[in-house]
């Protein structure tokens, strides 16, 4: 490992240099000819080991810069990128996005977004919490958070092992309308995958924690302990009876509903047309007691940006309200495609939240009854030009509201808009692992395909 044992960047330090670099980078463009520039820098430098049944695997220490320049010249548009960082390079690189531009066919919605429109006010999200683990230390907690959860239960066979990594960065980004704003961000993390047999039986599963801050992470005990139960709580799986029935989504995997909306009313795919929610702009898409909405001001919160990949402050705002559509999913180009002004939202969405209107996870299965408790998903059958969905699933059979056995091997199908109406209830278990953050979510009448 040589002289370095942990992750050394100060990007506090490093802010101020590469702003000034993206505002000389302006400046080379509009040497070379550009209409307008803007300008695009990442600095990245981590620390990640990996431990498997007790030995060390990996530990990697990564250090990455990279500059992504777009030009203008009318409406025609050049990119080209580069990780070096001296005149020479910088020079050559503006030059290529301006070629590039020269060759491109003119496109009217190209450009930056309107300079009125510009962030001006930047505020500290509080989003920068360095770690400054040293790799022993760090080798340490994967080998205690694996070793917990292999003594956890004789049932566990085998893992597939333990990591814990530490990010740090910096992001700026700069145009020609004269802004240039940044931020500094950490991101944490400690996760375990285990293997347990019985007879001949054998099940995978896992468990991680994230934080900006490592204050918050859960401890390494918890998180090889949560791994190990949910893996033995699926020894033993079996299949359903065909049928249709209620599934109930973990807030794990509900997510990932909830992301397919967010590509459906995204400005790409509806400008493409190649979604199912076209033309449904403040017509009902959920039920009147949904919510869903966005936050990007919170602090220390994962998904948190105080302006978007245009330079456009972004803002808190509904994109489903009474169970209607209020906002699409817009940048400052999709915005033009569509005839519509941007969302503020170029580069995605920033901390999501579909508001519970239920109690937790028990009080769901309570109110499912009988069906399936989904824990895990499989494959790519998503079509969100249609919104048919089918899925593999897995996870675990309820009747009268209490787990009775793990489930494997089913399929589980339906279509997104047909399923986004019949959801009756979203719980108060959120997981807040993520960007987008809802709790487990009860869909009614899906086809389940088993035996």
């Amino acid at each position: 490992m040589g002289a370095t044992t942990k992750a050394e960047l100060d990007p506090k330090a490093e802010e101020g240099r590469l702003k000034t670099l993206v505002s000389d980078i302006l400046d080379e463009a509009r040497k070379q000819g550009a209409d307008a520039c803007e300008v695009g820098v990442s600095l990245d430098a981590g620390l990640s080991v990996g431990v498997r049944v007790g030995d060390v695997e990996t530990v990697e220490f990564n250090r990455d810069q990279g500059f992504g320049i777009t030009v203008y010249r009318g409406k025609k548009k050049g990119s080209a990128s580069t990780s070096d960082s001296s005149l020479k390079a910088i020079r050559e690189t503006v030059k290529a996005a301006c070629d590039i531009a020269g060759y491109a066919s003119e496109d009217p919605d190209a450009g930056l977004a309107e300079a009125d429109l510009m962030a001006t006010d930047l505020p500290d999200l509080d989003l920068y919490h360095p770690w400054g683990v040293e790799a022993a230390d760090a080798i340490e907690l994967a080998l205690k958070c694996e070793d917990s959860g292999r003594q956890f239960d004789g049932k566990i066979a085998n893992s597939d092992g333990a990591n814990v990594s530490t990010h740090q960065g910096c992001r700026v980004y700069g145009n020609s309308h004269g802004f240039i704003g940044s931020y500094v961000s950490t991101r944490h993390s400690l996760s375990c995958v285990l293997i347990g047999q019985q007879g001949d039986d054998m099940q995978r599963d896992y468990w991680y924690t994230v934080a900006r801050d490592a204050v918050e992470l859960e401890s390494a005990v918890e998180v090889g302990e949560k791994a190990a139960q949910r893996t033995v709580q699926r020894l033993g799986s079996q299949k359903v009876s065909t049928g249709q029935m209620p599934v109930l989504f973990s807030a794990e995997v509900a997510s990932g509903l909830v992301s397919h909306f967010l590509s459906a009313i995204s400005g790409g795919s509806l400008y493409r047309q190649a979604s199912f929610l076209l033309d449904h702009l403040n017509k009902p898409v959920f039920p009147e007691w949904v919510r869903i909405h966005e936050q990007p001001h919170l602090k220390k919160a994962l998904g948190s940006a105080s302006f978007d990949n245009d330079g456009l402050a972004t803002c808190a705002k509904d994109f489903i309200t009474d169970g209607v559509l209020v906002n699409y999913l817009l940048g400052t180009y999709s915005a033009r495609k569509l005839g519509m002004t941007s969302t503020a939202n170029a580069g995605g969405v920033n901390n999501l939240f579909l508001d519970s209107n239920a109690g937790d996870q028990k009080a769901l299965l309570q109110q499912m009854g009988t069906g399936l408790l989904v824990t895990e998903l499989m494959g790519q059958g998503v079509n969100t030009v249609t919104g048919d969905y089918s899925r593999g699933a897995a996870g675990f059979w309820v009747e009268n509201g209490v787990i009775q056995y793990p489930v494997s091997e089913v399929t589980i199908a339906g279509n997104l808009k047909e399923m986004f109406m019949n959801i009756v209830a979203a719980g108060s278990d959120v997981d807040r692992r993520g960007n987008v953050q809802v709790g487990s979510l009860l869909v009614e009448g899906m086809m389940v395909a088993g035996d």
